[in-house]
């Protein structure tokens, strides 16, 4: 009757010794007359069981099958019951094979420092890792199968990156404290399907606490071994960076590698970026980093910040009686006080056409003349410029001249704003409250709110804008953890009135969604509707009928 099956069968002992065969088996076995009374593995070449031995994987003669194991009721033999087939067997090979890859990956996820959870699209938790427990102190199992809004009702959670990745469907980061009173940095990622469909967000956790705690421990250990540094820098004839340098992202570190490749050749170099992105810093490491330090001195002169009929006696100097009030003695330009170092432009812009021909002569001729003399005197000086505007549009207008242009242009660097490199803010922002604590002998620290805000900040005054804020923090506020209610009144406006709109609308729509987002602001602040009313001139019973037609509840005003 078993040889009417089309599989193959085979019957065995406990001990895997062959008792019976079909017919079909048989087909597929060499030497087929001899199996009997053969133990399993004596026939076949491979004999792998999986699934706790209930499926067998095996192959003879090159042949792969597959087997199902089974007992018989009433014996202690087994019957193998399975087939011989190229798909099935390809089929276990890429199940073995995507548990190998998973194993790997489990080991990855659960070996990595920082924190790790993924949930799917609807917020629910589906795995997480041991570190996990070191950033919460709570079990990684607690997080299986929870949903991110009943986390952040326990106060496991404050913020929810989850949500935000789904709105915006980016990348998104925010600093903020966890469970234990941490400071932590969430980035959550989307992962997409095939359809373009988020179906998965992995969320790093980041304990900024121990990255802060390891920075002040290193500022400790440079400031011990500076002095030795800066010799051992300076034998080596390679200047150690300025102060307020922070290169923490690849932009900056792309820039200041650059800026380090032409140190020491004397091709101009014109540097462009907003005001306060730190274009004169960057000026100054390409001449500490210079054989020029040796030899000559940085000196820097604004453009803008001096009217131009005294510019030119102060770029190139002037001889005696050359004009009313001139210093009888004569007096030497910045070209001449730069010599044999580096001579810094900046706002160069900013400089009047008369003087752009002058400026170009002395790039050109290697030579200056003083206002009023009569020999032109040798230099060797190396000039690098600097502005916030856009030379190239000025050219095509004719307020800058366009032989000038290229013979600054030589080697461009571009400084991107400070919102651009986010990775450089809150190290900047450790940096400036170290120097402001030291210089005014405080000793204040950002909360985590505070440090989510400057994360978030753009930042239009740069680096500057961050410096002078920090600096004023520092001076009025009492309290030694600074927090977002702390920042001066226009700062926080801007924080409340950010409208996100992540989708197209109506300019209607629009309108609707900013009064509806301004009213829930105020009912946060104001006791009713006449102080609303008040607050945001108009009327009582407008403020009523607006409270109506967004379903805002007025008793929480």
């Amino acid at each position: 009757m078993t040889d009417n099956l089309p599989f193959s069968l085979f019957v065995a002992s406990s001990e895997g010794v062959i008792r019976y065969s079909n017919e079909v088996l048989l087909r597929y076995l060499p030497n087929s007359k001899t199996i009997y009374n053969q133990h399993i593995k004596d026939v076949f070449s491979s004999w792998k069981e999986l699934r706790g031995g209930k499926i067998i994987y095996a192959s003879c003669q090159e042949k792969n099958c597959i087997f199902i194991k089974d007992h018989f009721a009433d014996s202690d033999d087994l019957v193998y019951i399975g087939t011989f087939s190229s798909e099935l067997t390809s089929l276990v090979q890429e199940l073995e094979e995507a548990r190998r890859v998973n194993r790997e990956l489990d080991a990855i996820i659960e070996n990595s420092y920082d924190g790790i959870y993924i949930t799917d699209k609807d917020g629910v938790t589906v795995k997480t890792n041991s570190a996990i427990e070191r950033l919460t102190g709570i079990p990684k199992e607690y997080y299986q199968g929870k949903k991110v809004e009943d986390l952040m009702k326990r106060g496991i959670l404050k913020n929810s990156v989850t949500h935000r990745v789904l709105e915006k469907k980016r990348a998104v980061s925010l600093v903020q404290e966890n469970y234990l009173g941490r400071e932590t940095l969430l980035t959550g990622n989307p992962v997409f399907n095939e359809k373009g469909e988020i179906e998965s967000i992995v969320t790093n956790i980041r304990d900024l606490s121990e990255l802060n705690e390891l920075q002040v421990a290193l500022s400790k250990a440079n400031q011990l071994n500076d002095s030795y540094k800066k010799e051992i820098e300076r034998l080596k004839g390679k200047s150690v960076r300025p102060d307020g340098v922070i290169i923490r992202s690849h932009s900056m570190k792309r820039i200041y590698d650059s800026a380090l490749r032409v140190a020491n050749v004397d091709a101009t170099v014109l540097i462009l970026g907003e005001t306060g992105t730190g274009k004169d810093v960057l000026a100054r490491f390409i001449y500490e980093n210079s054989e020029r330090s040796r030899n000559g001195e940085f000196i820097k002169i604004n453009c803008g910040a001096i009217p131009p009929d005294l510019l030119e006696s102060e770029l190139f100097g002037y001889v005696s009686g050359a004009f009313t009030g001139a210093n009888a003695k004569g007096k030497p330009g910045m070209f001449e006080l730069a010599n044999e170092g580096v001579l810094f432009l900046d706002e160069v812009g900013e400089l009047p056409l008369h003087l752009q021909v002058k400026l170009l002569r002395v790039i050109q001729e290697r030579e200056v003349q003083r206002l009023g003399g009569t020999k032109p005197q040798k230099l060797n000086v190396r000039i690098i410029a600097a502005t916030n505007r856009n030379l190239k549009e000025m050219v095509s207008v004719g307020e800058f001249r366009e032989d000038l242009f290229y013979r600054l242009n030589v080697v461009p660097i571009a400084i991107p704003r400070l919102a651009e490199r986010k990775d450089d803010i809150l190290p900047l922002v450790s940096y400036y409250f170290t120097v402001m604590n030291t210089k005014y002998h405080k000793k204040k620290n950002a909360s985590s709110s505070l440090n989510d805000f400057f994360y978030q900040y753009s930042w239009p005054g740069n680096v500057r804008e961050l410096a002078n804020l920090i600096e004023r923090l520092v001076l009025v506020t009492e309290e030694e953890e600074l927090k977002v209610e702390h920042l001066p009144i226009e700062y926080r406006e801007a924080k409340e009135v950010t409208l996100e709109v992540n989708e197209m609308m109506t300019l209607k729509e629009a309108g609707e969604f900013a009064e509806r987002k301004i009213l829930q602001l105020a009912l946060k602040k104001y006791t009713n509707t006449y102080e609303l009313a008040k607050a945001l001139k108009t009327s009582q019973p407008t403020i009523v009928r607006k409270l109506k037609k967004y379903k805002l509840n007025a008793n929480d005003a």
